[in-house]
């Protein structure tokens, strides 16, 4: 029952049924609510609704009610989201832990049966598909078969998920990417509850940060990591403060030329520099009215990339003709638009809430532009695209190894006959190349001096022989939900693979080429267009639905592309239409990683390296010898548009979701384990029983102050959650690789960290171990390690070892460990294995500059204790080595006695500094007093019994 102290329950009527609903005009008359932004409305109704649900109170609406848009966050509100969407490399730990909770829950004498989600939670298995074949017909069922090979106890274990836990759903492999199943099926815009009989807003959290593409259409949900979702999976409020909102006008309209992409990487760059880390922002205007809801979802889609919690756009007619579009019944349509108006929810281009600030996008100023080498936020304009790879290119060759190093040499960018050079790759006497960065501004360091020797390796593979080289595509994907759910620019890349292979263009032999669509929609309306064939015809053939290369599962480059690469140590590049391109990210071969737009990937694939300059350097040549640029072959708007509008049709949605759970003749004929607890089996390297409650006790205990911790790893800035939580591929001598071949499995069965998430010793041996982590504390070192600074001879003092065996010895002394970090700590994907593995580890605190919002929240979800230096300061302007004892008092007290205190003292050697806590809420600090988020809900179900 609802408290309703401000009058707000009444119903509404749609068609012949009536609703249960919470009128935010209730409160107009003593509040000005009208005046918020959309998102803040969609949480005054949440409040309104949940009120009395033992943590929303009369006070929490009136504090949001009366928002001071340009206040520093300090209000808490509690937050119930109406669903949980979850993807299979965060959903199996997920499960795996719910499974453990209902062993602890009987342990101590509860009800096991009470472990059970109470609001609808959705899998979509879509992280697990490797691009291992490409470039032929049979690809896709070649990955689809090796994907149920390597993760057959993984699906298993989620098929006895799926009958143990009646509100839990699964979306089998092989049918789309979460974020797009979610876009295009799950999502309601207006939840309607049958038990209650009440409509409200669809809200959500999500197990993966690009949850916020749904904001696209109107519905309010950002990425948690996993121990929040299952939070919200048992009830549990999120706790939060509520927050800045960021208004984001658009104006005008998209120019000749320039895609979705391009948007998306320009308010990308703008935001960042913007700064809206942790806060929401919010699209108006009349611009809004001129984006299609495609790209409104693409937009929505790289709010972790801006740092945002959500980016939003209100509802309005585009919403409801897009629902309409992709097969949601009459009567669902019917009832968003009527309650959005009468919830003041509709969107009025010409009226502008109250917001904190104010940015301003001309959408005709949106250029061609590629982004990269390393974060999604460095924007460059297409037409300077191969100076800026010039420059990137001299810092990092010269960066590693110094302007005399060995790198300190010329590039050999000479094409064997069937692959001509082109005016970027002019032929000297002896066919080489200048330097590839000597064209850009600046000094030696830049790559301008006159460069003698040659880099280049030639290639024999696929009975063609070839120069590979520095910037040389190796990989060109068209992958991720970001793009790959926009009928626009994937039409668009279609379209320019049917011109090229008209003129007789084909991609370049070293290019790995894939498609992973988002939906089995896109393969639909490519084959009504007759596309496929022409994507087939370059190699862009289908290999999978899932997310493949943009999270790392591009599989290995052919064996001598990636041998030449190693032995030279190449600085190859990748181009994806992803999301992310951080450092060791796309493939343990690349570099150098950039986003582009589908049919800038194919472009790419073309031109076969980034050292090109897409203006004057021709892609080719015809069948009559004339050159082929890329003004030939690109589509103009409105062939794209035409070509979207005769191929794609309502029907294929309906069609393609009639059976979305049944899933294919493979996932329906697993072997599944029966019972409402789990027969765990202790020979599983993949699904283990969750450590997390052993030994726990009925009640905390007290919290205890931090003294003589050493650190175990000095990081910089920008140290995302690729750093620190395992991913990618599994190294033979590793840890992790090592443990596994402990247990008898063989390294061609080793299988991706992603996929063994649900095995706590393969991920604890993993985290920390990213191949491009830099420690400080191991100066010169590149990957996990770290050196040990104990000389209690177990292990030899001062010397370079992995962190897992320093962490173990320094467990087995007792002694607590702590991390310093840089700015923007944790940024990246919602990653809880970045919090449980530095848990796992004996991390008790993390000490940087900034933290980004998801990461820091699982921390203290972990129980791990997120510090920050004082403003301005650093480990480095404190003088900080790393080799230092540390000890953190002022937490205990404060804690113990129901306080939340706002900072502590840290003695690090000779130096003293006060730290800012970053438990940020009260219910953040019930979640540390018990250990972390999961044993406090274990043990408030076990009370409440």
């Amino acid at each position: 029952m609802t408290t309703n102290s401000f009058g707000a329950k009444d119903t509404l009527s749609v068609g012949d049924r009536s609703y249960e609903v919470f009128r935010l005009d209730a409160l107009q008359s003593q509040y000005d609510v009208a005046r918020l932004p959309y998102s803040l409305k969609v949480l005054l109704e949440n409040l309104l609704r949940t009120e009395g649900n033992g943590s929303v109170t009369k006070e929490q609406i009136e504090a949001l009610a009366t928002w001071d848009a340009k206040a520093e966050p300090a209000d808490e509100i509690a937050f119930t989201p109406a669903r949980v969407v979850l993807q299979d490399f965060t959903g199996v730990p997920a499960v795996v832990d719910l499974a453990a909770m209902r062993d602890a829950m009987g342990e101590l004498g509860g009800d096991p049966s009470k472990i059970e989600p109470l609001v609808p939670a959705e899998l979509v298995i879509d992280h697990s598909v490797q691009v291992d074949a490409f470039g032929n017909a049979q690809a896709f069922a070649f990955n689809a078969e090796k994907e149920f090979e390597r993760n057959k106890e993984r699906y298993q274990f989620l098929r006895w998920g799926q009958e143990a836990f009646e509100s839990f759903k699964v979306v089998p492999p092989d049918t789309g990417i979460v974020h797009q199943v979610n876009l295009e099926y799950l999502s309601r815009s207006v939840f309607v509850n049958d038990r209650t009989g009440q409509a409200y807003p669809d809200t959500l959290v999500g197990t993966d940060s690009h949850t916020t593409m749904v904001n696209g259409l109107g519905v309010l949900g950002w990425g948690v990591g996993g121990i929040e979702a299952e939070a919200a999976m048992l009830g549990q409020p999120i706790p939060m403060l509520i927050p800045n909102v960021i208004g984001f006008r658009l104006k005008g309209e998209l120019r000749e030329g320039a895609t979705a992409t391009d948007l998306v990487l320009t308010v990308t760059e703008l935001l960042r520099k913007t700064g809206v880390v942790g806060k929401f922002v919010e699209f108006f205007g009349e611009g809004v009215t001129r984006l299609p809801l495609a790209d409104r979802a693409t937009i929505g889609n790289m709010s972790p990339e801006f740092g945002s919690t959500a980016a939003i756009f209100p509802i309005d007619a585009e919403t409801i003709r897009y629902m309409a579009f992709t097969g949601r019944p009459k009567e669902q349509l019917e009832l968003v638009e009527a309650y959005a108006k009468a919830q003041g929810l509709w969107h009025d281009p010409s009226e502008e809430p109250t917001f904190s600030q104010v940015v301003e996008l001309d959408l005709g100023d949106v250029v061609p532009s590629i982004a990269g080498p390393k974060r999604p936020q460095d924007r460059v304009s297409l037409s300077v695209a191969k100076d800026a790879f010039r420059s990137s290119l001299g810092d990092l060759l010269h960066g590693d190894d110094g302007p005399s190093g060995p790198y300190d040499k010329a590039l050999d960018n000479s094409f064997p006959a069937s692959d001509p050079p082109s005016a970027a790759e002019p032929s000297g006497s002896n066919g080489s190349a200048a330097h590839p960065v000597e064209a850009a501004a600046g000094d030696h360091h830049h790559g301008t001096a006159v460069l003698e020797s040659k880099t280049s390796v030639q290639v024999e593979y696929d009975g063609r022989t070839f120069p590979l080289d520095h910037g040389h595509v190796v990989i060109a994907a068209i992958t991720s939900c970001t793009n790959t759910s926009n009928p626009s620019v994937m039409v668009a890349a279609g379209l320019v693979a049917r011109k090229a292979a008209a003129l007789g263009l084909n991609r370049k032999p070293w290019v790995k080429t894939s498609l992973a669509p988002g939906s089995m929609v896109v393969t639909d309306y490519l084959e009504r267009a007759g596309l496929n064939v022409d994507l087939d015809a370059l190699g862009f053939n289908l290999v999978g639905y899932g997310c493949t290369t943009c999270i790392g599962n591009s599989g290995p480059l052919p064996e001598p592309i990636s041998k030449a690469v190693n032995e030279a140590d190449l600085s190859v590049t990748s181009v994806l239409s992803g999301n992310r391109n951080f450092e060791g990210r796309i493939s343990p071969d690349v570099k150098m990683n950039y986003l582009a737009s589908p049919p800038l990937v194919v472009a790419y694939a073309l031109a076969g390296t980034m050292d090109f300059d897409f203006e004057v350097d021709p892609l080719g040549q015809d069948q009559a010898g004339n050159d082929v640029f890329l003004k030939d072959v690109w589509p103009t708007t409105q062939e794209v548009a035409q070509t979207v509008e005769e191929c794609l049709q309502a029907d294929m949605f309906r069609s393609s979701y009639a059976q979305v759970f049944d899933g294919d003749e493979n996932w329906r004929n697993l072997d599944v384990p029966t019972g409402d607890r789990y027969a765990w089996d202790a020979s599983s390297t993949y699904v283990q029983k969750a450590p997390y409650f052993d030994g726990m006790p009925a009640d905390p205990e007290p919290v205890q102050d931090i003294a003589g911790a050493r650190v175990l790893a000095k990081l910089g800035d920008s140290v995302t959650t690729d750093h620190i939580s395992p991913a990618g591929s599994i190294k033979r001598d590793a840890p992790a690789g090592t443990y596994l071949e402990g247990r008898g499995v063989k390294p061609a069965d080793f299988n991706s960290y992603g996929s063994r998430r649900g095995s706590h010793d393969v991920m604890i041996r993993g985290t920390f171990a990213n191949i491009r982590l830099r420690n400080q504390l191991a100066p010169g070192t590149e990957g996990g390690v770290t050196r040990y600074l104990l000389d209690d001879g177990a292990l030899p003092a001062g010397e370079t070892t992995s962190i897992f065996e320093a962490s173990e010895a320094y467990q087995k002394a007792d002694v607590p460990l702590v991390v310093l970090g840089g700015k923007e700590y944790g940024s990246g994907s919602s990653r809880d294995w970045a919090a449980k593995g530095t848990n796992l580890l004996g991390v008790r605190a993390v000490i940087t500059e900034s933290f980004e919002r998801i990461h820091r929240s699982n921390l203290v979800g972990m129980g791990v204790l997120p510090l920050q230096f004082p403003d301005g300061e650093s480990a480095e302007s404190l003088g900080l080595t790393g080799e230092e004892a540390f000890t953190i008092t002022g937490l205990a007290g404060p804690l113990n006695a129901g306080e939340l205190p706002k900072t502590v003292q840290v003695q690090a050697g000779d130096v003293s500094f006060e730290a800012r806590v970053r438990i940020d809420t009260p219910k953040e600090a019930d979640y540390y007093r018990h250990g972390g988020i999961l044993r406090y809900v274990l043990r408030q179900l076990v009370a409440a019994g």
